[in-house]
């Protein structure tokens, strides 16, 4: 294969790690990548191996066309405006349009499972990005619906293993979560296949677990007790609220609680293992593995 692969928002964590897969897991040269970001100058490690750096701004269309053209297959990594549901998917849309115009034969989403219906306040971001994917003119596109990754757990988890609890409305229910690596590791070798076609996969990790069993793996790593506290929905958004988040990410964050327990991330499927050929990393060999960062 000799297609050129491009990655947006490739400056974030995922997209970072999808171009170091396509480095050094793949081998695929780095004058095949061009790397789309809003801040080329935290990309010039990449560009000093040679790849392909490129200012591109989705609340700027106009820097599009100049940064996609030449690709052929495209990664969209969804943005990151979690605080404005529905102005994701205004920004996807414009990236999509500015694939067809580049000539770009196939898009790559990273969207998120069962996103139609869902009470997780940023589906329809995704269901919409999905959509404009079926509706759009591009010869092919796959995507990639995520499933929470192990490292969000970052964000909470110093206050957890400090006050030994754990605040939760999910009602006990069980989420298939997977590291963010071996998600880009299946991204970029989707990136690089050359396949065609139309197609939708579900990343999952390899068990389903609830937050009382990950609560149990983390103790047991930290030597820490975590006791994990069942509230009213509202109480969660209250509780973030008075640590400091805006209300409305507060909801957001929340709704993640509510997908939980209503069983829509409980799902373990075969697709990671399938498009990489190995299986996804487990939450206790993570958490071996990142166990000192939790100190």
């Amino acid at each position: 294969m000799s297609d050129t692969l491009l990655v947006t928002g490739a400056a974030g964590q995922l997209g970072r790690a999808v171009i170091r897969h396509l480095l050094t897991t793949l081998n695929i040269p780095a004058a095949r990548i061009i790397a789309t970001t809003r801040k080329p100058e935290q990309l010039q490690d990449f560009a000093a191996q040679g790849v392909a750096v490129r200012a591109a701004d989705f609340d700027a269309p106009e820097t599009l066309a100049a940064a996609f053209a030449g690709a052929n297959r495209m990664l969209l990594i969804s943005t990151d405006k979690l605080d404005r549901p529905g102005y994701r998917a205004e920004q996807h849309g414009r990236a999509i349009a500015a694939a067809e115009q580049a000539g770009i034969g196939h898009v790559i989403y990273t969207s998120m499972p069962k996103p139609d219906n869902s009470p997780l306040l940023i589906s329809p971001d995704h269901a919409l990005t999905e959509q404009a994917l079926r509706d759009s003119r591009l010869s092919g596109w796959t995507v990639l619906r995520h499933h929470w990754y192990f490292e969000n757990l970052f964000a909470s988890l110093p206050h957890i293993l400090g006050s030994g609890r754990w605040f939760t409305a999910d009602e006990g229910g069980a989420s298939a979560d997977i590291a963010r690596d071996d998600l880009a590791r299946a991204a970029a070798t989707v990136l690089a296949s050359g396949g065609g076609g139309k197609t939708v996969h579900t990343l999952s990790g390899a068990q389903a677990l609830t937050k009382v069993e990950m609560a149990r793996i983390l103790s047991a790593a930290t030597g820490k007790p975590i006791e994990v506290v069942q509230v009213p929905l509202e109480g969660l958004i209250q509780g973030m609220v008075g640590a400091g988040l805006p209300r409305p990410v507060a909801e957001v964050f929340a709704s993640f609680d509510t997908n939980t327990a209503q069983g829509r991330v409980a799902e373990v499927t075969g697709d990671y293992q399938a498009i990489t050929g190995v299986a996804p990393q487990s939450f206790a060999g993570w958490v071996q593995a990142v166990k000192a960062a939790f100190a």
